[in-house]
């Protein structure tokens, strides 16, 4: 700092002030300073500015898989606000052969030079219940149930559920079959739930529930199956790549979407992927999720309070494509 102040004319006051982005430096002084940082190659020391203002200007976000398609983009949407509020995000999985809790999750995170914790939890966790965080580190929960001790934000799995199954019930058929997520999922779980009371609302015939992985591979078996099932009309899957999957084993067996059955998806995850797509489904909207998460861990890290107790609901989306036939 003292080698830039000197080349540029300046004090070592004023090159702070331009460092640390301050509003009180003329322009002319500003580019000066900053044409000699470039010239001496000047580079903030990050660490020496958390000793002194108490903060590192980093996000954690823990999670336990970086690769599937709604983790993913809520990953990307963290990392794109957190790079426009001038905070870089730490990555951390919850690998398999870990205690996976969410006590060992921010005890890794506290290890690291964060300001603040997003976990994103999409299974269940022994500790979710009654869990309290460190007074000092701020943490958000995406989190399908709302924690006592931290503020949360998550889709609406539950309402998307009994939107699809209103939407197909509308277009005149009498149930609707599920193909659900994996049971260590909690929003697949939400999602069954959703499904289960909506039937039962409206007094129509709850089918039995096949259970799939997520994978296609899951939804082309569940498809096969219900193809041998004259009452199947209507099937709602818990996620795109099961939906699709189920279309190819209905087809396989000689029916037709949406001719004989109609199907519906969540997540509209194959989009750009899957060329002229057909498939109906319920857009969940992972870049408001991710903006959310953001904005009230990095709020708290600046001293505002944020209310625990209480699920940010972001609403889902129907997409309607061609899956779906009126019967009515």
């Amino acid at each position: 700092m003292q080698d830039v102040a000197k080349a540029a004319g300046v004090s070592p006051q004023t090159v702070s002030r331009v460092a640390n982005d301050s509003n009180a430096v003329k322009p002319e002084t500003r580019q000066r300073v900053e044409a000699a940082m470039e010239r001496l190659g000047y580079r903030p020391n990050y660490a020496a500015r958390a000793l002194k203002h108490g903060r590192f200007q980093d996000i954690g976000v823990a999670m336990f898989d970086t690769t599937r398609f709604g983790n993913a983009r809520i990953l990307d949407s963290i990392v794109t606000h957190a790079a426009e509020d001038g905070y870089s995000v730490t990555i951390q999985t919850m690998s398999n052969g870990a205690e996976r809790t969410l006590a060992s999750a921010i005890d890794r995170m506290q290890r690291q030079p964060v300001d603040g914790v997003i976990v994103v939890l999409e299974e269940r966790i022994s500790d979710f219940v009654g869990y309290k965080p460190p007074r000092e580190l701020p943490v958000v929960l995406i989190s399908e149930a709302a924690a006592d001790h931290c503020p949360t934000v998550d889709a609406d799995q539950y309402g998307c559920s009994t939107a699809i199954v209103d939407y197909l019930m509308s277009k005149g058929h009498k149930t609707v079959y599920h193909i659900a997520g994996p049971v260590t999922s909690r929003a697949a779980e939400s999602r069954a739930q959703g499904w289960r009371e909506a039937l039962e609302q409206i007094g129509a015939r709850v089918p039995s529930m096949y259970i799939g992985d997520w994978c296609a591979d899951s939804g082309y078996q569940a498809g096969v199956a219900l193809a041998h099932d004259p009452e199947c009309t209507a099937i709602y899957a818990a996620n795109d790549q099961m939906a699709y999957g189920a279309m190819l084993g209905l087809e396989s067996a000689g029916k037709r979407v949406p001719e004989d059955v109609s199907i519906v998806g969540v997540d509209d995850s194959l989009v750009d992927v899957v060329p002229r797509l057909n498939l109906t489904t319920m857009r969940m909207r992972n870049d408001a999720i991710g903006a959310t998460a953001f904005s009230m861990v990095r709020r708290q890290c600046e001293g505002e309070k944020v209310p625990a107790g209480i699920k940010t609901v972001i609403p889902t989306e129907l997409i309607e494509r061609g899956s779906v036939r009126d019967i009515s």
